[in-house]
């Protein structure tokens, strides 16, 4: 188990970290959005974006995040590097210079400090980059906050363009000269301008046209070997995660229902809602065909869930049991976790090697 305890109570996996091997841990993570109504704002209901998700993140890997739009993806993300407030819960990160610290504990000094350690790269290369700035300005802004200027400053810049694959002399130029995967170049550069451990990729390639999506795939991995980066990967395209990550976890509304290695969750799933998203996954031989797997219903309403297994109005294995009673994220053996009742006695169908 990677030197670490995980204790499943109440529908809770508690994690105690003995082991250095573990850079990140996040224990019943929740954002509630509160849903106000009439003249004097009344709180009348919570939108559940992230409602009790739990994992974990080892040092040097990178974690998959999947799931369908909307289901908490990036509030995760943002929550991890609080970008934005959590509702509650841990967020325990091992800082350089601090040791453990849990994030939202953490005051604007302290933060400012840690925040060195954890970056973001965002999905839109438009909307990421300010069209007012030139790329020494965006790159070089992480670094002007910690006093970094000058000549000092522009040779910093300079190696970071040459890591992305990007000419030093573009430095004086605005975001509108260069293309979307240019541009996302220069995001990453960003992101990696204060040499951080932990980077949160949000969606990072989906915005880039198929032809460029590998060359920036690629370098991100060759980025992580050479600087020895831990990525939090969140995406909704499988094919890319099975390319870049060592482990998944999958939500559904708000939740996760099932984390293990890549490979072990393409070839054997345990909950039916991660068999229904790899039977969607496209084959590139035409000769592996493969029945798609229609769900029925429409997604759970975060702001209104159902009783008991949020996925069971969809799932056609559900029974009496999954409408009344939330499943437990449990330990199936070999870090493989699953939230499903019946996880032990459903066999599911996987993706098959090419």
């Amino acid at each position: 188990m990677c030197g670490a305890t995980y204790i499943v109570s109440g529908g809770k996996v508690n994690m105690q970290p003995t082991d250095d091997e573990l850079l990140l841990q996040v224990k019943n993570l929740k954002k509630h959005y509160p849903i106000e109504r009439g003249l004097f704002k009344s709180v009348v209901g919570h939108v559940k974006a992230v409602d009790g998700v739990s994992f974990y993140i080892k040092d040097r890997e990178t974690l998959g995040l999947v799931g369908e739009s909307g289901c908490g993806k990036t509030t995760t993300g943002r929550c991890i590097l609080r970008a934005i407030e959590p509702t509650s819960g841990e967020i325990l990160f091992k800082d350089p210079q601090l040791g453990w610290v849990n994030v939202p504990d953490l005051k604007n000094e302290e933060l400012k400090k840690v925040r060195r350690s954890m970056q973001m790269i965002f999905q839109d290369p438009y909307s990421s980059l300010s069209p007012r700035m030139t790329l020494l300005q965006i790159v070089g802004e992480p670094l002007t906050v910690i006093g970094m200027k000058g000549r000092e400053l522009e040779e910093r810049v300079a190696y970071l363009l040459e890591l992305v694959g990007l000419r030093p002399e573009y430095m004086r130029r605005y975001p509108h000269a260069f293309s979307g995967g240019q541009r996302q170049r220069i995001g990453i550069a960003r992101a990696l301008a204060l040499n951080p451990r932990l980077i949160v990729a949000d969606e990072p390639v989906s915005a880039l046209d198929v032809s460029i999506q590998a060359q920036v795939l690629n370098l991100l991995v060759e980025l992580q070997q050479q600087f020895n980066l831990t990525y939090l990967f969140i995406a909704h395209n499988l094919g890319v995660i099975r390319h870049i990550c060592n482990r998944v976890a999958v939500m559904y509304v708000g939740k996760l229902v099932e984390m293990t290695e890549t490979d072990e969750l393409f070839s054997h799933p345990m909950h039916p809602y991660t068999e229904a998203l790899l039977s969607a996954v496209p084959r590139p031989d035409p000769r592996l065909k493969m029945d798609r797997i229609l769900l029925t219903g429409d997604v759970a309403d975060p702001a209104n869930p159902p009783t008991g297994c949020y996925f069971h109005p969809r799932c056609r294995y559900a029974q009496d049991l999954c409408k009344t009673e939330e499943p437990a994220l449990a330990d199936m053996g070999g870090e493989h976790f699953v939230s499903c009742h019946f996880a032990h006695n459903l066999t599911l169908r996987g993706v098959p090697e090419v």
